[in-house]
């Protein structure tokens, strides 16, 4: 296990562990809160639009620190500042000022955080112990996973929004405590040549925007109506899911052979294929809908470490980290938006959601062509990275997000 011998890649995992804590007991409700306060669902879509533009509109800003503070200073400020979008959202009362405030603060947040934090990961991993290192973060997140939104749902109906949405902001302040206990990472004021570097992670990013848009935006209020819009019984079939990733991770890591990317590459395709499928047949009915939620966190032990194995390798290769993720993270909100607003519009023409879900394919396809195209010119030049499948749960929302 020389890949857990890294302390700076464990103090960042246990950050993300805590990190993910507070995202699957309060963000992982964000979509389904907006809904029971009385917006409308395509305002819903609309106002994560909004929120990913504005993040793309902003993100330069960080371009613009990151020499003078570092990269750990941003994941710091990120982690703090996105916590407060958690008591925002709480007084959120159908479409008002509160609403446009919660889209703008926790677009500012995420723009540090994710910017940062995948550009600092990706600086302070190794390149032959990635898929190990993102698994082990992802084991620690399943765990998160299956805590988090049941304490969530639970809080959410027992104590109502303002005290359930308050707790989730001070673990998430908890969880910059870790990163004082990594070093620093410096950002170099001018560097040449990022762009080109990161033109394949742009369209990986913008491809898991639109996917995540009817794969996990899509799908959760589908599933949260299926339910009959409880949070007890959505936080937790998330729950359940993230059990059953957790476990099924296991099972997955001994019998995949994760040592070719182009393999783990076609596996992951058609997971996603099927059970967007799947999901679009079992709206409406709340038994279909766990199963096929559940086994939404088999696809994610494939998505994630897939996915961002090729990602972090390059990012970590590339002539600036930050930078790299700068534009990698300009194409999700460029992808995510585009797939929000095409869900927005397909609701306010009448589609049924279980229809609205299948947006999502195009996405899957193009994630298949970029990604092979990748793993294969890596075989033609050297030895593939190692990706290790187990434990993963599918993208998270509002950033890779997933």
């Amino acid at each position: 296990m020389a890949y857990l011998k890294n302390s700076a890649v464990n103090l960042l995992n246990l950050h993300y562990g805590l990190h993910a804590l507070a995202l699957n007991a309060g963000g992982a409700f964000f979509v389904v809160f907006l809904l029971r306060a009385g917006v409308p669902t395509p305002i819903v879509f609309a106002a994560i639009a909004f929120a990913l533009l504005v993040r793309f509109v902003v993100r330069p800003v960080v371009l613009v620190l990151a020499p003078r503070w570092g990269m750990r200073p941003l994941v710091i400020f990120g982690t703090v500042f996105g916590a407060l979008q958690y008591p925002i959202i709480a007084e959120v009362h159908g479409v008002d000022l509160m609403l446009l405030a919660f889209c703008v603060v926790s677009a500012v947040g995420e723009i540090f955080y994710w910017t940062a934090y995948h550009a600092y990961f990706a600086s302070l991993g190794d390149l032959e112990h990635r898929g190990h290192q993102i698994s082990a973060r992802e084991a620690i997140a399943a765990i998160a996973g299956i805590v988090g939104p049941i304490a969530g749902g639970w809080a959410l109906m027992s104590f109502g929004p303002r005290t359930a949405f308050g707790v989730v902001a001070i673990v998430q302040v908890l969880a910059a405590l870790p990163l004082f206990g990594t070093p620093d990472v410096a950002v170099e004021p001018k560097v040449r040549g990022v762009f080109r570097a990161a033109w394949t992670g742009i369209v990986l990013f913008a491809t898991d925007g639109w996917i995540a848009s009817g794969y996990y935006f899509v799908w959760q209020i589908a599933l949260f109506l299926s339910l009959g819009e409880s949070f007890t019984n959505f936080g937790g079939a998330l729950a359940l899911a993230a059990l059953v990733g957790a476990v099924g991770g296991l099972i997955l890591g001994k019998h995949i052979d994760a040592g070719h990317g182009g393999r783990a590459v076609w596996l992951t395709f058609a997971s996603l294929v099927a059970l967007a499928v799947l999901r679009a047949f079992s709206t409406g009915s709340p038994t279909l809908a766990v199963i096929a939620n559940a086994a939404g966190s088999l696809a994610g032990c494939l998505y994630i470490p897939t996915l961002m194995t090729a990602v972090y390798n390059q990012a970590k290769r590339s002539p600036c980290p930050l930078r790299f993720h700068v534009a990698t993270e300009g194409g999700w909100d460029v992808g995510g938006s585009a797939g929000c607003l095409a869900a927005a519009g397909l609701l306010s023409l009448g589609v049924p959601i279980s229809a609205v879900i299948l947006i999502s394919l195009p996405g899957t396809f193009l994630f298949l062509i970029v990604l092979r195209g990748y793993y294969a010119t890596l075989e033609s030049e050297t030895e593939e990275p190692e990706i290790t499948i187990e434990k993963a749960p599918i993208m998270e929302a509002f950033g890779s997000e997933v």
